[in-house]
């Protein structure tokens, strides 16, 4: 009778086997030298590696590691008259590597606080290079942040003061909004687990919801505003990302909600005013990517 093992059966009819993991006929005698070897049957490397400050880095692949999955958040845009818009999300799954060999890893800004109403871009996020992964960064103008991988989704975008959320694994982030009356200044919610869209008034808007980077989840919901027009809520944040702030008047000056993480943009205001900080982005690695792959297979902890 045979019997079967991680890769392959103990018989006694014996097919030589090429590698530890080859699957096919065993005799007791090959198994027992890869067993003494240490080699066989061995369980598979888990692990992860998350880059969630701006900056650049260098990722040494483990031992053993031949595979990656790797998911990219752009940062968001800072808010200005317009609110800011939201980082792209972009993953890859299945990537190879060599174990020992280092590789580049960029997380992007969020577009930093400015006066006088200068507005800075969402920095873009990536592995090895922007054509492999990339979480495009938010645009100042509004305009979100796209992506490059396997799948993902750009930002939202802002219209007038309520910021764009951040991009989700099968969709984009919700959009900010502003508008005349009622509900037409909410923001609308995300989707494919993006951050929620910041609610905006004529003077001021909430920040964009951020995204997380354990695989996709809920949709972030879109801001509301406050009927006394005293504040307006930032986008929820999807995918366990964290919310954007609220918008609000302050001591007769107007300012918008910071982003969420990662990736939200930063709340629009009116002048006089002070510009509002978009959400840095984030990159995290997973391994082996054989076998964990984005959005939602075996993605979560470690």
């Amino acid at each position: 009778m045979s019997k079967q093992y991680r890769g392959g059966f103990i018989t006694k009819s014996p097919v030589a086997p090429t590698t530890s993991a080859a699957s096919g006929i065993w005799t007791l005698d090959q198994a027992t030298q890869y067993i003494k070897a240490g080699t066989w049957p061995k369980p598979p490397v888990v692990g992860s590696q998350s880059y969630t400050c701006a900056g650049t880095y260098s990722w040494v692949a483990p031992a053993c590691v031949t595979k990656v999955s790797v998911v990219a958040v752009g940062g968001g845009a800072n808010g200005r008259s317009t609110g800011g818009g939201g980082g792209g999300l972009g993953y890859i799954n299945n990537k190879t590597v060599t174990p020992g060999n280092s590789y580049t890893v960029v997380v992007g800004a969020g577009g930093a606080v400015s006066v006088c109403g200068v507005g800075n871009n969402g920095g873009c996020s990536y592995f090895c290079s922007t054509s492999v992964v990339k979480g495009g960064g938010g645009k100042n103008t509004g305009t979100a942040g796209s992506y490059t991988g396997t799948g993902g989704g750009n930002g939202g975008t802002a219209i007038s003061r309520g910021a764009g959320g951040a991009g989700g694994y099968t969709g984009n982030g919700g959009a900010g909004n502003t508008g005349a009356t009622g509900t037409s200044r909410n923001g609308s919610s995300g989707s494919g687990g993006g951050g929620g869209g910041g609610s905006g008034i004529l003077c001021f808007g909430g920040g964009g919801g951020g995204v997380g980077l354990y695989g996709q989840g809920c949709n972030g919901a879109g801001g509301l505003w406050c009927c006394a027009n005293t504040s307006t809520l930032g986008g929820g944040g999807g995918s366990g990302g964290t919310a954007g702030c609220r918008g609000a008047n302050i001591g007769c000056t107007n300012r918008g909600g910071k982003g969420g993480l990662y990736g939200g943009g930063g709340g629009g205001y009116s002048i006089p005013g002070q510009s509002n900080p978009g959400g840095n982005g984030a990159v995290r690695i997973i391994w082996p990517g054989s076998s964990r792959s984005f959005p939602s297979t075996c993605v979560g902890s470690p």
